[in-house]
């Protein structure tokens, strides 16, 4: 079941995205990938390892030596780490790869979000957003979208996510059925959003990408109709 965005998608509310706080660059991380919240510390794909950052102290107090090029998950109990073409379960206590599934995009694949019982992936340039057996990798619906996605997340119900073309990127919510753009939080120009997740509560940590950062982004109230 794919799901196509409504021609209105640019009109929908934009405003300025808040950043409250950067975190990094960090020593020997020059890249920000994926990026999770386990309740407690960030976590963040940085290519040849996993980071935790504890997000009150801006210090960090995890590494795993796991490989991640673009979106990583928590579902509670274990993450979840895009690595080329794969998805790694992996157990935040030791770093072991508990199983892998394929990843949807073959390697094209962006932002990772746990929710409903089910893994939700970015497919960048394609535009789309899968939601997948994690058990499996298989397909069970898609969402298409008409920028490029980056991150992607789930809190409250409302899905978002991030995209980032140039020198432009925003953070969206939109409709988790028709895929229309319902808001939209502009980034300034040339500060990217690569991963992101929600703490659950009132701000989404961001990836920056090349810079090296993250960045809490304060998650706006709803705009009501």
């Amino acid at each position: 079941m794919t799901s196509r965005p409504e021609k209105r998608m640019e009109k929908a509310p934009a405003r300025t995205a808040e950043i409250v706080r950067e975190y990094g660059p960090f020593p020997g991380i020059d890249r920000i990938h994926g990026v999770t919240h386990d309740g407690h510390n960030v976590w963040a794909a940085t290519g040849a390892r996993l980071i935790a950052l504890d997000p009150h102290q801006g210090n960090l107090v995890r590494t795993l030596d796991c490989s991640g090029d673009a979106g990583t998950a928590f579902d509670g109990t274990h993450l979840y780490q895009i690595a080329e073409s794969r998805i790694d379960k992996i157990d935040p206590t030791t770093g072991k790869v508990v199983t892998s599934i394929p990843a949807p995009g073959h390697g094209s694949d962006s932002g990772l979000a746990w929710a409903e019982g089910s893994l939700w992936v970015g497919h960048y340039r394609d535009r789309k957003i899968h939601r997948i057996d994690p058990q499996t990798g298989a397909i069970l619906r898609t969402i298409e979208s008409n920028r490029f996605v980056t991150g992607v997340t789930w809190v409250d119900g409302e899905l978002w996510h991030g995209t980032w073309e140039g020198d432009d990127s925003d953070i969206r919510r939109i409709d988790p059925v028709s895929g229309a753009v319902l808001e939209r939080l502009e980034m300034p120009k040339g500060t990217g959003v690569s991963g992101m997740e929600s703490d659950g509560a009132t701000l989404f940590y961001c990836g920056g990408g090349s810079s090296g950062k993250i960045r809490a982004v304060r998650r706006p109230k709803r705009i009501k109709s």
